[in-house]
């Protein structure tokens, strides 16, 4: 379309060289008649030899004046034609335009169909009972950790030499052991 639109662009320009071209060579033809006219009424030249050169001059004119008449049509016809090319150009730009807008708009959202397509898949193969068997294995994980954490740290803060584990049986209230006493008598009944 652009190669056939440049063509006919170049048509245009020639015919309008021809049409100037022919339009000069008319008017030079008419300066010629003219001027032998007027060598004639000067005396220059015999009004016969004036008179036929002037009428094959005349005579030329006129063929180029059909020139321009039949150039001056095909500039017209070109020109109408450069209007119409270029028009379609501009529609087919501006089509083009148009598609290229609605592809980029297609891939757009076609990668959002994909991420919401993953992304479903993915939260469908999420099993609801093995998540929360998940979470509930992870509770217990941590309150076994916490559970370890605290028996270390009474272990941390017992005694840690015999002197001072016997301290401390020495030193404590015999309310304590009163009632490990009863606790084994209770356990000697039944």
């Amino acid at each position: 379309m652009l190669f056939r639109s440049a063509e006919v662009k170049a048509a245009a320009i020639r015919a309008k060289r021809d049409l100037e071209t022919s339009i000069n060579q008319s008017k030079n033809y008419e300066a010629k008649a003219i001027q032998l006219v007027q060598k004639a009424e000067r005396g220059e030249i015999s009004i016969e030899d004036a008179d036929r050169l002037a009428t094959d001059v005349l005579s030329r004119k006129e063929s180029v004046d059909l020139d321009i008449a039949r150039n001056q049509n095909d500039v017209n016809t070109f020109d109408k034609n450069v209007a119409q090319l270029d028009a379609n150009v501009m529609k087919l730009r501006s089509t083009i335009a148009k598609y290229d807008n609605e592809v980029k708009t297609l891939k757009a959202r076609a990668r959002v169909s994909e991420a919401t397509k993953k992304l479903n898949k993915s939260l469908s193969q999420v099993d609801s009972s093995g998540t929360i068997s998940m979470l509930e294995r992870m509770k217990d994980k941590v309150a076994q950790d916490e559970a370890l954490a605290e028996a270390y740290g009474d272990i941390a803060g017992s005694p840690t030499s015999v002197d001072d584990e016997i301290d401390s049986v020495l030193a404590g209230s015999s309310g304590g052991s009163d009632a490990l006493a009863a606790l084994k008598a209770r356990m000697k009944s039944n």
